[in-house]
């Protein structure tokens, strides 16, 4: 679910945003010498949120007033090394400050005064900023999910109603098949039994509608459990998505099959939408 927090907090400002995403993904923005509070500051994402992209900034104020220091101990064993080195070989030149910026590992960068303390109270304060503006999205994707599920409802009552209407001229179409079968002067028990087995099987959705009546009373209830639901609601999308193609390939009505096809979109577009739901 996409959302953004900052906070500041003595020497710190923290931003953070979050995007829609299966897994956790946490992505860190920091000055390097504070790559050690990394891993805890995951620790406490991973407390409020359970999915979702997380792109974590983190700055320092005092920054700005930064100084560069020499690392004189690593400077001297440079110059003495290429001083060795130059009398072994009777090499020529002057061994100068040139030579020695050649080496930036001996430019240190001098790590400035800050508070913990004050991090992760900057941190803690921008997690609780994303997560009431999350919560205010969520709610309103709450209610488009139930407008959702209750146009899916709707569809698969229409289809509950014009079932019968599919039996009854499925049983004029076996009426004449049968009619052909008798003209014929003879007729074979074991295809006759074949004849009503295939159309049995034909005819009958209506355990797949009513398994799509309770996995649409489930999402409802799941969504308004409060939890983090987003995985279980994927996964009871496509249980009605499975029962669905399945009624679709057993139906011969044309108006069945085009609520079906629509009830397939009305899926797809839900299932977009969980990938929003944590």
């Amino acid at each position: 679910m996409t959302g953004f927090g900052s906070a500041a907090n003595d020497d710190f400002a923290v931003e953070i945003r979050s995007l829609n995403h299966r897994f956790m993904d946490i992505c860190h923005k920091m000055p390097p010498y504070m790559s050690q509070y990394e891993i805890p500051l995951r620790n406490l994402l991973r407390e409020r949120f359970q999915r979702g992209r997380f792109d974590v900034s983190v700055s320092v104020r005092s920054d700005e007033g930064r100084r560069l220091k020499i690392d004189r101990n690593l400077a001297r064993d440079i110059y003495f090394a290429l001083k060795d080195l130059q009398n072994e070989f009777s090499l020529p030149g002057v061994i100068g400050i040139e030579t020695l910026t050649a080496y930036r590992e001996i430019l240190v960068e001098e790590e400035p005064q800050y508070n913990v303390d004050a991090l992760y109270a900057a941190f803690r304060e921008a997690v609780t900023n994303l997560e009431a503006m999350r919560v205010r999205e969520g709610r309103l994707l709450e209610d488009e999910m139930r407008n959702m599920v209750f146009s899916l409802n709707e569809m698969d009552k229409q289809i509950k109603l014009r079932a019968p209407e599919q039996i009854s001229r499925w049983r004029e179409k076996f009426t004449e098949r049968l009619s052909l079968i008798v003209a014929t002067g003879s007729i074979d028990d074991n295809r006759l039994l074949q004849e009503v087995a295939i159309l049995a099987e034909k005819l009958d959705i209506s355990e797949e509608i009513s398994r799509v009546e309770n996995h649409i009373k489930q999402f409802t209830e799941v969504l308004g459990s409060g939890d983090a639901v987003g995985k279980k609601l994927d996964f009871i999308l496509q249980e009605i998505g499975r029962e669905v193609n399945t009624l679709t390939c057993k139906s011969g009505d044309y108006s069945i099959s085009s609520l079906a096809v629509d009830m397939k979109n009305e899926i797809e577009k839900m299932r977009e939408q969980v990938q929003n739901i944590q």
